[in-house]
């Protein structure tokens, strides 16, 4: 039983889609529980139309609602007692605080898995609401059998916060499955950009921790040494009224293309893409572009290293703006660097973070769990085979 709050576009739900069509149906019986995707919000499910068949749970998105979250736990521990699952499985912080206390309130004789994508340490809360979230963490984390982290720093962070403990965790890397690349002319052309121009991208939500407007403030400097520069932006979110705003001065330069399904498109016509996060698990984004080829600049941020190899698959940086144009404009005046760190990233990528080893990952995972669920259950009847 794998929960999660929504399945709006980006990593998590990318690797739920890759699990729920990989996974070896013969062997496990894997049913997805989620709430719904918000307004401003890219849906997943509608845009990449996976064949991901889903148990909606009313209440179980986004927002925080006490009303709307004590029926989501209700629902969840109803589906749970229901479905009688061998491993709950969840993602995102308000799923896995929901799951795991429907697992607790159900009595199922399950396993517990939380995956944490990234964490909620840096970026988002004051100094108090952090304190709660390493508080509440630190006592889900209790009841919990394993932590899944998407990189070895997000675990090293979160072990630094005592959240768990060393032996609970496991690193399980993302595993991305990319669109046929196009030729580079022709994914400009699909894009209506200039054929010959330096082209830098942002794929990713237009949301505070994603740093949209140091994007914007990078740009402005690159644009100081390479005034022909051309900048993409495939994604949005709450901030896309204030990018617009910001980037009004030169307009000209950008390309706001809004959610696309056709990423592969995106990373084609680039020459460098840039993440300018604050804060980040393993971003896809980077894979991505790494498999397609595409050198990237980023800040140096969770467990982006662990993916950009810092001056053999791409460049990375601190948070500030005229650091990361320095990166970006090293890459567009040296076109043979870029090509070699593109052509590495490609290698690297492919080879690391393919769909195939994260479902491989993953089964071993819940076989692993197996003995601790027969020891659990021993003396509770339960139905169906081993696995669910």
């Amino acid at each position: 039983m794998e929960i999660i709050a929504r399945m709006n576009v980006g990593g998590p739900a990318t690797q739920v889609s890759g699990l729920s069509e990989g996974l070896d149906q013969e062997e496990f019986d894997h049913r997805l529980y989620t709430g719904h995707v918000g307004a401003g919000e890219g849906d997943h499910l509608d845009l990449k139309g996976p064949a991901v068949r889903v148990h909606p749970i009313p209440g179980l998105g986004r927002s925080i609602r006490p009303s709307d979250d004590y029926l989501a736990l209700l629902r969840l521990t109803a589906a749970m007692r229901a479905f009688q699952p061998h491993v709950v499985h969840t993602r995102t912080t308000k799923a896995g605080t929901l799951g795991r206390m429907a697992a607790c309130l159900s009595r199922v004789s399950a396993a517990r898995i939380h995956v944490f994508h990234g964490h909620l340490l840096n970026g988002y809360f004051t100094r108090p609401k952090r304190a709660l979230y390493v508080r509440s963490e630190r006592i889900l984390a209790s009841m919990t059998d394993r932590l899944v982290t998407v990189g070895s720093q997000v675990r090293d962070e979160l072990l630094e916060a005592r959240i768990g403990r060393p032996e609970q965790y496991v690193v399980i890397a993302p595993g991305v499955r990319l669109g046929p690349v196009p030729e580079r002319g022709a994914a400009r052309a699909e894009l209506g950009l200039p054929p010959d121009a330096p082209v830098v991208a942002y794929v990713g939500r237009l949301t505070q921790v994603k740093r949209p407007d140091r994007f914007v403030a990078t740009a402005r400097a690159v644009l100081r040494q390479v005034p022909g520069c051309h900048f993409v932006v495939c994604g949005g979110g709450e901030l896309r009224e204030q990018i617009e705003r910001d980037i009004d001065p030169i307009r000209h330069s950008f390309h706001l293309l809004g959610w696309r399904k056709d990423v592969e498109t995106v990373y084609s016509a680039a020459d460098v893409v840039l993440l300018t996060s604050d804060n980040e698990g393993t971003p896809l984004t980077l894979v991505e572009a790494g498999m397609a080829g595409t050198p990237a600049v980023s800040t140096r941020v969770g467990s982006v290293a662990e993916i950009v190899q810092d001056g053999r698959t791409g460049l990375l940086a601190g948070a500030d703006a005229d650091e990361l144009a320095g990166q970006v404009v090293r890459l567009l005046s040296d076109p043979d660097l870029a090509r070699r760190m593109g052509e590495a990233a490609c290698r690297w990528t492919t080879t690391s973070f393919n769909v195939e080893r994260l479902v491989a990952d993953t089964e071993a995972l819940y076989r692993s769990l197996g003995t601790a669920h027969r020891d659990r259950g021993a003396t509770q009847p339960t139905t169906g085979g081993m696995d669910r």
